[in-house]
């Protein structure tokens, strides 16, 4: 990680390689630019103390964004806690004792509110820090469109409903059109797994049942299966361990994970998938030779995710802790 904090100093500099000409949903790049100048400092100080203290929080600050995006849109809801009377997204099944990096969110909204009180947005914040963490990870830098309120309610039973790594592509790609994301975002978008880990549970059938048979999936490159079959033994207290979604570079944000696709070696079904599907293997096999692409790619794909569902105006509200509603 040493490598890319130096590059912090000059992120402003960058600011405008992946900038898209159109700012949908009333949000603007300059949005506290005279309410907050000094915003995107915290939140880069913020994430740069979080990884480098825990390398894998990168990812994991990635995937809460992506998680919140995908719930009432990206709004802060993943953030809120249970009460009395609403239940939360954070027990939902693909959080509970999966999502982290809450508390890396709720250091930096309290440095915010420090500085600007009551002005930028949890939402905000989350979006700028999954920026950040894709660029400390040596991924690409893009300009954020800010303005996004709060929302004032979570989706337990949404949430219960993100993409999974047990589903069919087409049900992936249905889920993401729902969210007027096309195929290329599917696919461009899947790269986030270029870092982060996942647990045992979620591949194993590959490993040991994948015929029902008690038979292998053929198609797993023989090496890796084996080394994944020493790292997770057919055996329940292995589920939750975890293992590299990218087993070359787990915390290097590259386009190893493209390569690994087309090598037989995706760590996940749903990810080997679209090496196998003719609608994604194409694109697959770009990505897997051209890392610029990619690169330029995933982060228009991003800026496209993270204008799902957005509150503007008077909207939602700006929380004062992420956890709990005004």
């Amino acid at each position: 990680m040493e490598q890319n904090s130096n590059k912090l100093p000059f992120l402003f500099s960058f600011s405008f390689f992946f900038l898209s000409p159109l700012v949908s949903c009333q949000l603007d790049y300059n949005y506290y630019g005279k309410t907050c100048p000094g915003l995107t400092t915290i939140v880069q100080s913020g994430v740069l103390s979080a990884v480098s203290n825990e390398t894998r929080m990168a990812a994991s600050l990635l995937r809460l964004h992506f998680h919140d995006c995908f719930v009432n849109g990206c709004d802060g809801s993943i953030l809120l806690d249970d009460t009395s009377s609403t239940k939360g997204e954070k027990n939902a099944g693909p959080n509970r004792n999966s999502a982290r990096g809450y508390e890396v969110i709720d250091a930096i909204k309290a440095n915010v509110e420090k500085s600007c009180p009551a002005t930028v947005s949890c939402a905000d914040i989350l979006t700028l820090a999954a920026r950040d963490a894709v660029f400390l990870a040596g991924g690409p830098y893009w300009a954020v469109p800010l303005g996004r309120r709060d929302g004032l309610t979570a989706n337990e039973t949404a949430a219960n409903e993100l993409p999974s790594p047990f589903e069919s592509l087409d049900s992936i790609i249905g889920k993401f059109s729902a969210k007027g994301l096309g195929l290329r975002d599917v696919v461009v978008l899947s790269g986030a797994h270029t870092i982060g880990f996942a647990q045992c549970f979620t591949f194993k059938q590959r490993l040991f049942n994948f015929d029902g048979n008690g038979n292998p999936d053929p198609a797993l490159d023989a090496s890796f299966r084996q080394s994944l079959q020493i790292m997770c033994p057919n055996q329940n207290n292995s589920d939750t361990r975890l293992v590299g979604l990218d087993a070359n570079t787990a915390n290097k944000f590259d386009n190893s994970y493209y390569r690994n696709l087309v090598n037989n070696s995706g760590l996940l079904q749903s990810d080997q998938d679209l090496m196998t599907d003719n609608r994604t293997s194409s694109m697959v096999q770009n990505y897997s030779k051209y890392p610029y692409l990619f690169s330029k790619d995933f982060a228009a794909s991003m800026r496209q995710m993270a204008s799902i569902g957005v509150l503007t105006g008077q909207n939602g509200e700006i929380r004062k802790n992420c956890r709990v509603v005004n």
